[in-house]
C-alpha cells in the first residue's frame, strides 16, 4: 500500500472513530447542576477537545495498525470481507 493511500484511509478511519468517541465520558449540564440560561439540560457540561481528539487518534491508529498486521501477517484484504449487497439480476 502506498503512503497516500494508508493516509486515506487512516483519514477515514480517524474520522469514523471520532463519533464514536465522541460520547465517552461526557457529563450533561444537568448532572452538574450548573444549566446555563437559553440551554438544554443535556447539553454537554464541558468539552474536553484534546482528550477527545487523543483518544480518537490512539484508537484510529490501533485500528489502521492492526488491519496493516492482520494483512500483511495473513494476507487478509478487504476483498476478503464478506458482501452485504445482494446481487441484483
Amino acid at each position: 500500500m502506498s503512503w497516500v493511500t494508508g493516509g486515506a484511509i487512516y483519514f477515514i478511519l480517524w474520522w469514523v472513530t471520532l463519533f464514536a468517541v465522541l460520547p465517552f465520558g461526557v457529563r450533561t449540564q444537568d448532572e452538574e447542576s450548573d444549566i446555563v440560561p437559553g440551554t438544554v439540560a443535556s447539553a454537554p457540561a464541558g468539552f474536553r477537545f484534546w482528550r477527545v481528539m487523543g483518544t480518537t487518534t490512539i484508537v484510529a491508529a490501533a485500528i489502521f495498525f492492526g488491519w496493516n498486521f492482520v494483512s500483511g501477517y495473513f494476507g487478509f484484504s478487504f476483498s476478503d470481507l464478506p458482501h452485504v449487497m445482494p446481487d441484483i439480476r
